[in-house]
């Protein structure tokens, strides 16, 4: 189940393997902590239409980053400059939301590996997961109060305070908190958690019980949870236009571009 050893180009690339029923995605851009570009959201949404119509033959999925560093470390921020108003950001936050949609529908078992940072849309794809494995060095958060001054839609809200409880998810938003592996694994967010040279055990470990149960169960009962967490959401619009139109937001990506401090002004 290991990485399989291959440098993607700048771009970086989402790779899918097949073997014995189980599916392999991999996020491979490890020189930018596998920061998600437009061509690999295209590259991840491509693969889950995939593995949605393969539901007989495919019976889990896994999910890991490149490089031993990162799960998926948000964004990439360059792809922000160009934005030039909230509209931007309704646009922005609908794509992102239709492919975290695609990734919670999959009919399998699914499981994000996580090793080193998960943090932003790298937090919303392993949240999507169904269940999540780390080693004790994983990092967990959304801290764009500190970095972009930007914000989160209305369904990614509703899934991290499924996952996590609303406490510890206004500590990511509002404090700018990162969770560590430990506190993670206490809110029951993480199924297991393990040392970096035995999580290809655990994870084979956790495919086999995966795929030795009824599959029509799992797949109703995911089903079923998932038109829970995101039952009647409110729409979040306004929200999100205030955020993504904001001086703030361009002063955030400006300054996490330059690499200096952000200078808010909350407006």
């Amino acid at each position: 189940m290991a990485n399989e050893p291959r440098t993607a180009g700048a771009d970086g690339e989402v790779r899918l393997s097949l073997r014995d029923g189980i599916a392999a995605l991999v996020f491979d851009r490890p020189a930018a902590r596998n920061a998600m570009t437009w061509s690999m959201y295209e590259q991840l949404a491509a693969h889950c239409e995939r593995l949605a119509s393969m539901a007989r033959e495919v019976r889990a999925v896994t999910m890991r980053g490149a490089g031993g560093k990162a799960f998926v470390a948000g964004t990439d921020i360059a792809q922000f400059a160009g934005f030039q108003g909230g509209d931007d950001g309704i646009s922005y936050e609908r794509r992102i939301d239709a492919g975290i949609a695609q990734l919670a529908s999959l009919p399998m078992p699914t499981l994000a590996v996580v090793d080193g940072w998960a943090v932003g849309g790298g937090l919303a794809i392993a949240t999507a997961c169904d269940f999540r494995i780390a080693t004790p060095q994983a990092k967990f958060g959304v801290p764009i109060a500190r970095t972009l001054g930007n914000c989160l839609s209305i369904a990614n809200l509703a899934r991290l305070r499924d996952a996590f409880g609303t406490q510890r998810t206004k500590r990511m938003l509002m404090l700018g908190e990162v969770l560590d592996a430990h506190e993670a694994l206490a809110s029951g967010f993480l199924h297991r958690l393990c040392e970096a040279d035995a999580i290809d055990a655990e994870v084979a470990a956790w495919c086999a019980a995966a795929t030795a149960l009824a599959p029509l169960t799992q797949q109703v009962s995911k089903e079923g949870l998932r038109r829970l967490a995101v039952h009647a959401l409110p729409d979040g619009d306004d929200l999100v236009r205030r955020c993504y139109g904001s001086a703030d937001f361009k002063e955030g990506v400006a300054a996490f571009m330059a690499g200096r401090p952000a200078q808010w002004q909350g407006r």
